[in-house]
């Protein structure tokens, strides 16, 4: 890479480490914050789910809003609103307060991930794009694994309301790249949002949640359950019938007409839900369960960081000569096995051959499935598209995150003692399973390079 595209890299894997950063530092956080806030459970799933509302639901506004006015102008909003919302939640003084943080928290990190990673896909080509996504793709995911250690120490030595903070210097340091960059902002003539698709996603999404979640305490027969849950589904099928009329559609229905793009939303859809299962259930239950101080908590999913780093861009190259089917459909096979491998931690806690083993299977099958499944979906779509095309994707991944916490309750049957934990980690391994089986039946095999030589193979073939 010349100076300019390391740049470009540089830009797009920071802004997209700080809603990584900040997702995983509040999963290992949630104990501390409970215990100084109060709110159970349902309080701790209401501090995760509460940012993926927000998130996933305008994740696709932003995918629209960086053709309207600019990926850099995005961008830049994004990055000052995660800043200052930080700064709120590390000064809430009930969970009430927190919660609603971390809602507005979630429309600033809509902003940031998919304008980030258009970046790269509007300044790299061919195999170049393979590797320089393999790059983003090894350090966002290792923000995201390394996350609870950051927030571990911070939690155990200082504050959790500190851990917060860590997201401001690094907007600050995003926003002076960009200035340096110095790259011309590009808008699509005649772009607009589609607001009433905004407000009927944000609606289908939070309502069944809320019915999720609140049902353990209020029970199904309560009527705000009732109402969040139908009104919900209601709204959401509003959503997807707008997206089939809306002159500009947040969410292009006909992207899906394209084999590897629905299909791997499909594998994004079991593997991040897995993902994100693991991830709470570990974190809390390694503090709460087996007694570990929350830094230790946060060490035991260091080996995945550093086998992502160290594999990532290579696998990511691999994928762009020869496919990424073959990683796509191994890798959560892989990640399934290690989460089996966590059925052998039991009362008398040994992180060395309880934790340590399915967390270097974990890691391996992660390095093998990201970074093919981003190529996979975002080579299935015209340059010009991959804005959107990555805006959904990472909506995808919210939603399946969102989904299987607010899921949490009855998954681990009310409470996560060790039978819960047991019982997240059958889920976790049945749903990688499915993303496994899902890619090896549905992704092309051949690789995609630039999808503009598709279309011109195609044209001149008989």
């Amino acid at each position: 890479m010349d100076r300019r595209e390391r740049l470009v890299v540089a830009v797009a894997v920071l802004a997209s480490v700080v809603p990584f950063l900040d997702g995983t530092v509040t999963t290992v956080a949630l104990p501390a914050i409970d215990r100084e806030l109060g709110g159970g459970l349902a309080g701790q799933q209401w501090v995760v789910d509460a940012y993926l509302v927000t998130l996933g639901a305008l994740i696709l506004v932003a995918g629209a809003a960086s053709d309207v006015l600019g990926r850099i102008l995005v961008l830049r909003a994004g990055l000052v609103g995660f800043g200052a919302t930080s700064l709120v939640i590390a000064l809430a003084p009930s969970i009430e307060v927190l919660i609603v943080a971390r809602a507005l928290q979630g429309v600033a990190g809509a902003l940031l991930v998919p304008s980030s990673l258009a970046l790269i896909t509007a300044n790299f080509a061919g195999p170049a794009r393979g590797r320089a996504i393999g790059v983003w793709t090894g350090m966002t995911s290792g923000a995201m694994v390394l996350g609870p250690l950051v927030g571990g120490v911070f939690v155990d030595l200082l504050s959790w309301r500190l851990a917060f903070l860590i997201n401001v210097p690094i907007a600050g340091l995003v926003i002076w790249l960009l200035a340096r960059l110095g790259q011309r902002d590009e808008r699509r003539p005649g772009a607009r949002i589609d607001a009433l698709g905004a407000v009927l996603c944000t609606l289908g999404l939070g309502g069944p949640v809320f019915a999720l979640i609140e049902q353990e305490r209020l029970g199904w027969a309560h009527p705000g359950v009732l109402v969040a849950l139908a009104g919900g589904v209601l709204a959401f099928a509003g959503f997807l019938l707008r997206q089939r009329t809306a002159p500009q559609p947040m969410m292009p229905l006909s992207l899906f007409r394209e084999r590897d793009f629905a299909v791997g939303n499909i594998a994004t859809l079991f593997v991040y839900a897995a993902l994100s299962l693991n991830g709470f259930a570990l974190g809390v239950y390694l503090q709460t369960g087996a007694g570990l101080p929350a830094t230790l908590a946060g060490l035991a999913s260091l080996p995945i960081t550093v086998i992502m780093i160290l594999g990532s861009s290579r696998v990511g190259a691999l994928a762009g000569r020869i496919g990424p089917r073959p990683f796509m459909a191994a890798g959560p096979v892989v990640m399934a096995a290690g989460s089996l491998l966590l059925l052998t931690v039991g009362e008398r806690f040994d992180y060395w051959w309880q934790v340590l083993p399915a967390m270097l299977l974990i890691g391996a099958g992660l390095t093998l499935t990201v970074s093919p499944l981003t190529s996979a979906i975002l080579g299935a779509v015209e340059t010009d598209r991959s804005g959107i095309a990555s805006a959904v994707n990472n909506a995808v991944s919210r939603v399946a995150g969102l989904v299987v916490i607010a899921l949490l309750g009855i998954i681990v049957g009310g409470q996560l003692d060790l039978a819960g934990f047991q019982r997240a980690a059958v889920a976790t391994a049945a749903l990688l399973a499915a993303g496994g089986v899902v890619s090896l039946l549905g992704i092309r095999s051949r690789p995609r390079a630039d999808p503009a030589e598709d279309a011109a193979a195609e044209r001149v073939s008989p």
